[in-house]
């Protein structure tokens, strides 16, 4: 394998050998001076640029690049180094955009059409294995004709993912259901809470402490949630508990996924894929057992008949752009921190619940619209707090403190609507 190195070109002083045009050899062992450092070799070592014999004559600059070298047998004339220029900052922000930009408007698609189905086929147990089924053929697909590069995985890399696909899957069905129940916005609303449920979990389960502001976040989440539940036209107790269900389960399957992924070389994208097709054979099962063929049937025909041949459109574009946006997502923790992937899932959220009020024409009013914009606040100011960001300390005192006159007043000049009973508990990322 051969090793990096990573050199600048601003000024520097070499000891005990210096760059030619062809190559720059390094002395033996034996003629170097004891050092801290330790060097050992069989053969002697060429370190050279491949950008031709001029490069002594290069200015220098501030652009780090990269060398990669090998040793070679004493006789080799040419080095087998390369230079590779270090990505900018620039393309960096951009790659990252694109990323973000590509995310977003892939989840606001599949939320579009998956909402469409689901009114139209409301049988959220098969349509969440029609997307699993989509995602692993595409992937399964992709593997066969080498467009993609098969992960190398052996047993223990799928005994650790068998409880991260259990989680998934039932976070997976579970938000299926709710949106099947409940408007796509509110759904979001109740998921925009998932912080909540990763710090209890987090503080009850696995004995992790949080600075006081953390917790402190976690009020304008909870009371935001409640105030848009409470207010909610059309709440429906299934689909509430079906997105706290979903937000718990993705809680688990952060924490599964951190702890046991550890150490394996799998890409995002491939790890995402080997995720569906194991979360598909966990779900099929279980979905047929729930709805089964003779509903499946019955509900086809009669989705048919009312909205014609467009639904098939609806099923198979749910499907691709769920796996699509799920697999960027993935793909983008590879190029991120995951505050910057909290953030962007925040965003997320609200590009989603924008969109499907507009769309679907959701009936919302303004203390609904303030619940969920003092959940979504919360959120964001979490996602800081938790990457570190003492400036956002006295946002969290403010935004804490002020809370109760925000919903106080909205309740006074808004229509009274009775509590259902419910216990607001939240949870995590999907």
């Amino acid at each position: 394998m051969i090793p990096s190195v990573r050199l600048s070109l601003a000024p520097a002083a070499f000891s005990g050998f210096s760059l030619r045009s062809k190559s720059a050899s390094i002395p033996s062992i034996s003629s170097l001076k004891p050092s801290k450092y330790v060097v050992s070799s069989l053969r002697p070592l060429y370190l050279a640029p491949l950008d031709g014999p001029r490069t002594a004559k290069l200015k220098p600059r501030r652009q780090p690049l990269e060398f990669r070298c090998a040793a070679s047998a004493a006789d080799d004339k040419e080095s087998k180094a390369e230079v590779v220029p270090v990505q900018s900052e620039g393309a960096q922000r951009l790659k990252i955009s694109i990323y973000f930009a590509t995310w977003w408007a892939l989840n606001v698609i599949f939320n579009i059409y998956n909402k469409k189905v689901l009114n139209a086929f409301p049988y959220p147990w098969l349509t969440s294995t029609l997307s699993l089924a989509c995602g692993s053929a595409m992937m399964l697909f992709s593997w066969a004709t080498r467009l993609v590069e098969a992960p190398k995985t052996d047993l223990d890399f799928w005994k650790v993912l068998f409880p991260v696909a259990v989680a998934h899957t039932i976070g997976h069905v579970a938000a299926t259901v709710s949106m099947s129940k409940v408007a796509v916005s509110f759904t979001h609303i109740i998921k925009s809470a998932e912080p909540a449920f990763s710090v209890l979990v987090s503080r009850f389960l696995l004995g992790e402490t949080f600075p006081v502001p953390v917790y402190l976040s976690l009020l304008p989440i909870i009371g935001g949630c409640a105030l848009a539940a409470v207010t909610e036209l059309n709440f429906n107790m299934v689909g509430f508990m079906g997105a706290m269900i979903s937000n718990l389960a993705f809680v688990f399957r952060n924490i599964f996924s951190k702890r046991g992924m550890k150490g394996k070389s799998v890409s995002g994208m491939n790890y995402y894929a080997c995720l569906s097709i194991m979360s598909l054979v966990i779900l099929t099962p279980f979905a047929i057992a729930m709805e089964g063929p003779q509903m499946w049937a019955a509900g086809w025909q009669k989705a048919l008949a009312e909205v014609g041949p467009n639904v098939i459109w609806w099923v198979a574009a749910q499907s691709v752009f769920y796996h699509l946006y799920n697999q960027v997502s993935y793909m983008s923790l590879d190029q991120i921190s995951p505050l910057t992937f909290s953030i962007g899932n925040t965003m997320k959220r609200i590009s989603v619940i924008v969109s499907s009020i507009i769309i679907f024409h959701t009936p919302v009013r303004p203390v609904n619209a303030l619940g969920a914009a003092i959940a979504i606040l919360g959120t964001f100011l979490y996602s800081q707090l938790s990457g570190g960001c003492p400036s956002c300390f006295a946002s969290v005192a403010t935004a804490v403190a002020a809370m109760p006159q925000w919903i106080g007043l909205r309740l006074m000049l808004s229509v009274s609507i009775p509590l259902h009973g419910q216990q607001l508990d939240m949870a995590t990322f999907q």
